[in-house]
C-alpha cells in the first residue's frame, strides 16, 4: 500500500484509537485496578513488539539506551498514563482527555530550560491555554474529584518533561524506542500496583478484560506503530495533529457510550485549552518552515 492510503489510514487510527482509549481506560478501570492495569498493558504490548523487532533483526538497545528509555518511560508511561488511570477512577473520561490536551502548553515551558523559550504568540499561547486548564479546573466535574483533579496536573507535567529530556538524550531507534519505554514503563507501574496494595480481580468482567485488550492491541500496538509511521512520513505538525482531535473524541465516545455528562463550562474550558495549543504549535510550525 502506498502512502496515499496509509497516511490517511495512519491518521485515522491515531485521531479515533488514542481518543477512545480513555473510555475504553474507564470501562477497564470496572474491575482492574489502575496501576495493574496499565503495567499489564505495557508489558504485553512492550513484550510482543520487542520480540518481534528482535526476530526481524533489529539490535537491542545499549546500556546507556536502557538507561534513557527506563527515565523516559517512567515519565511518559508511568506517571503520565498511570495516573490518567488513576484519576478516571473519579474523573469522567472526556475530562481527562481535556486536561491531558494541555500538555504542550507544559512542554513549551520546559523547552526553556534547554534554552528554546517561547516567543512572543508562544506566550499568548500558554496564558490562553493555562486559562482554559484553570477553567477546567473550577468546572463540575474537577471539584467533585480533588485528587483525580490533581493527578490530571501531574500527568501532562510529567509527559511534558519527558518527552523534551528525551531529545536530547541517546534514545533507542525508532520502534525500539517505543518497545523499550514500554517494558521499562511497565515495570515502574507494577511496583506503583504493589506498593499500593493492588490485587489482580478474580473474577473480572468481559467488558474490562475486553477494554485491556483493546488498549493491548489498538491502543499501544497499532496507534503508536501508525504514529511512528506519520513521524517518517509526514510533517511533524500533522503527525502531532491528534493533540486536537483526541480531546473531543473522547467526550463524544464517553457522553455516547457511557453517557458521561458533558457541561457547558467543561465543553468552554476544551476550547480555550485547544485554542492555546494551537496558537504554540503553529507559531513554532512557521519558526521551523522559516
Amino acid at each position: 500500500m502506498t502512502p496515499r492510503i496509509l497516511v490517511p489510514l495512519a491518521l485515522l487510527a491515531v485521531y479515533v484509537v488514542w481518543g477512545s482509549t480513555y473510555f475504553a481506560i474507564r470501562v477497564a478501570l470496572e474491575s482492574w485496578p489502575p496501576f495493574a492495569m496499565a503495567a499489564i498493558r505495557f508489558l504485553i504490548a512492550g513484550v510482543v513488539l520487542y520480540a518481534f523487532l528482535r526476530v526481524r533483526g533489529m539490535a537491542a538497545p545499549s546500556r546507556a539506551q536502557w538507561g534513557n528509555a527506563a527515565v523516559t518511560g517512567t515519565l511518559l508511561l508511568g506517571l503520565g498514563n498511570g495516573l490518567v488511570c488513576y484519576a478516571e477512577q473519579s474523573v469522567a473520561s472526556g475530562l481527562a482527555a481535556v486536561a491531558v490536551a494541555g500538555m504542550p502548553l507544559f512542554a513549551a515551558i520546559f523547552a526553556g530550560l534547554y534554552g528554546q523559550w517561547p516567543r512572543r504568540m508562544e506566550w499568548a499561547g500558554l496564558a490562553i491555554g493555562f486559562a482554559g486548564i484553570v477553567l477546567l479546573n473550577l468546572g463540575e466535574g474537577m471539584n467533585a474529584a480533588p485528587l483525580g483533579a490533581i493527578a490530571l496536573v501531574v500527568a501532562p507535567l510529567a509527559w511534558a518533561f519527558g518527552s523534551v529530556w528525551s531529545r536530547r538524550r541517546d534514545m533507542p531507534p525508532a520502534a525500539m524506542n517505543t518497545a523499550a519505554q514500554m517494558l521499562c514503563g511497565g515495570g515502574v507501574l507494577t511496583v506503583g500496583a504493589l506498593l499500593a496494595g493492588e490485587r489482580l480481580p478474580t473474577a473480572p468482567t468481559v467488558e474490562a478484560t475486553l477494554a485491556l485488550l483493546y488498549l493491548i492491541v489498538f491502543g499501544s500496538l497499532i496507534a503508536f506503530t501508525a504514529y511512528l509511521y506519520l513521524l517518517e512520513h509526514v510533517r511533524p505538525l500533522l503527525a502531532t495533529s491528534y493533540a486536537y482531535v483526541n480531546p473531543p473524541v473522547a467526550v463524544l465516545v464517553g457522553a455516547w457510550l457511557g453517557g458521561e455528562a458533558v457541561h457547558a463550562g467543561d465543553v468552554a474550558a476544551m476550547a480555550v485549552i485547544l485554542a492555546g495549543v494551537a496558537l504554540i504549535t503553529l507559531t513554532r510550525g512557521k519558526a521551523a518552515a522559516r
